[in-house]
């Protein structure tokens, strides 16, 4: 299939691409470079694992830009990545999360419209569930009490592509992802910032206290779920889903730490810090719906996961940690 893959030098979108080339996809990636973190990382990150891969440098704000790609290549399908991540940047920097999450995607639904993309499946969050969340978080709970603008953002896609399935028949497919981690991972997420920092003998904040627990994911189910939904749009009336994808194993912050001093071979020196703004206390994904739609088995523990972030940390920054 021919496949348009937005955020393609992001950490997920380069493993989607990696993957959708593998198995032998025609794929166009966009990716507008921004200094959120240093876009080395990023560059980098596509040399890596997607060297071959056809990446434009383009922001979805960008209508004319858009406009031409999709008149150029005609994609068939497009796995939305593109986003401003970060729920505490959020608190700094709104217009960013405006102009990227809802203008921005704004602009891409218009395009898989007019250009009558067969299948949108789009990044979503775990952060949308919020203050309403009741653990094993399900895709039927309320998603109207959100935490943080990047969190109000997500759920604003979701509400917006329904609309479109609705109205003009759009499939689209909106993907809750839950903690993904992994080599090449963001460097702003806590298993790059604890890895680097425990490396370097430099102290890690600790927030509530330490009494968090969150579904990390490794990166491969992730991908593995992204590629599975994509490959199966909505046969309803109205095309438009909803998914978690997540490890379905919430895991406490003092246990995710002790994993990675293991494999630093170090102790943590901790600063035990209040709850920050915006965070959520617990996340845990229900994945018995995607698991039934396409098959969705994630089977990734932290134990397996995460010596290999500490090793890529070890690899790629060296002295820089």
């Amino acid at each position: 299939m021919k496949i348009l893959v937005t955020g393609a030098a992001g950490f997920i979108g380069a493993n989607v691409c990696k993957a959708l080339l593998a198995r032998g996809d025609d794929v166009i990636g966009l990716d507008n470079y921004n200094d959120y973190y240093d876009p080395r990382i990023k560059r980098d990150r596509v040399a890596a694992l997607c060297p071959r891969a056809d990446i434009r440098a383009l922001d979805l704000t960008d209508r004319d830009g858009l406009g031409a790609l999709f008149d150029s290549f005609q994609p068939e399908r497009v796995a939305h990545l593109a986003a401003q991540a970060g729920v505490r940047y959020s608190l700094q920097n709104p217009y960013a999360y405006v102009d990227s999450n809802l203008v921005g995607f704004v602009n891409l639904l218009e395009q898989c419209r007019h250009h009558a993309v067969a299948h949108l499946a789009y990044a979503s969050s775990s952060s949308v569930y919020g203050d309403s969340a009741v653990p094993p978080f399900s895709e039927d709970q309320r998603v109207d009490q959100p935490r943080s603008l990047y969190a109000a953002t997500k759920a604003a896609n979701e509400l917006t592509a329904y609309a479109y399935a609705q109205l003009y028949g759009l499939r689209a497919t909106g993907l809750r992802f839950f903690t993904v981690y992994g080599p090449w991972g963001r460097p702003d997420m806590a298993p790059l910032l604890f890895s680097r920092a425990i490396l370097a003998g430099r102290p890690i904040d600790v927030f509530n206290q330490g009494r968090m627990r969150r579904d990390f994911t490794f990166i491969d189910d992730i991908v593995s779920g992204v590629l599975g939904a994509l490959d199966h749009p909505s046969q309803e009336a109205v095309p438009h889903r909803v998914f978690n994808l997540g490890n379905h194993t919430p895991v406490e912050l003092e246990r995710f730490i002790g994993v990675i001093e293991a494999a630093a071979g170090r102790s943590a020196e901790k600063i035990y810090k209040p709850m920050q703004p915006g965070d959520m206390i617990e996340t845990m994904a229900d994945t018995s719906r995607a698991r039934a739609a396409f098959g969705f088995e994630p089977h990734t523990p932290i134990e397996i996961g995460l010596p290999p972030v500490v090793q890529w940390c070890r690899d790629y920054f060296g002295d820089r940690v």
